[in-house]
């Protein structure tokens, strides 16, 4: 087999298109599922048990469902009931979803982490529920949840490339347009993995650094 290294210099600047949609799509739906992330896993630990029961509910229900599944009832079926999304914002929406689930779990267990003689000090000195979370139990669990949080960044940006299903031109997308014309898979999907893995070694070296200058408690 002949290697096309033509085309391989022709396909790392477009390629480099899709790159720039991969990390909108990442920073955005990193960003949401934080958030959202910290609401479902404090929810979990709310003292309101059918709050708790919805969360865990909606919890399990994501984890439970693969990623592409959700994806495809973010874009095709909400369109039936009225909800709307053009392909990019369907992606984030999607796996905002999916990584809010597994950042509730990470939070839910960090505060679980925690020595559960400090809850009780705190209540003897008349601290509220929300104020022993904010106060006393989520900024010693922060560092705990870091190394599965950055785990879960890193997962995100590969799970990204199933929004190429919906016609998202990220990277994976991008390369699929390119053997489409050229019919060279061997070359695209190898630069594709040769993207994919600097992007990830990337982030994996970021996440250390931040861990490294964590404080600790």
């Amino acid at each position: 087999m002949t290697i096309d290294w033509g085309i391989i210099g022709e396909s790392i600047p477009l390629l480099a298109e899709g790159l720039v949609v991969t990390l909108q799509v990442s920073a955005l739906s990193a960003v949401l599922g934080l958030a959202l992330g910290v609401v479902f896993g404090l929810g979990s630990l709310s003292r309101s048990r059918p709050l708790r029961w919805l969360v865990m509910a909606y919890v399990d229900f994501i984890r439970g469902t693969p990623l592409l599944i959700q994806i495809f009832l973010v874009f095709f079926a909400l369109p039936m009931i009225g909800i709307r999304f053009d392909e990019f914002w369907a992606g984030v929406f999607a796996l905002s979803l999916n990584a809010s689930a597994f950042v509730a779990e990470v939070v839910r267990g960090g505060v679980g982490s925690i020595e559960k003689g400090q809850t009780e000090a705190a209540k003897a000195i008349g601290m509220r529920h929300s104020q022993i979370l904010v106060y006393i139990l989520l900024p010693q669990a922060y560092r705990q949840m870091v190394p599965p949080l950055t785990n879960e960044l890193i997962s995100l940006v590969k799970n990204s490339s199933l929004l190429s299903v919906i016609s998202v031109y990220e990277l994976t997308r991008a390369g699929q347009a390119i053997i489409s014309v050229h019919f060279v898979p061997f070359e695209i999907y190898t630069l594709l993995a040769v993207y994919y893995y600097v992007l990830i070694k990337a982030l994996s070296w970021l996440s250390v650094q931040l861990e490294r200058r964590l404080p600790t408690w």
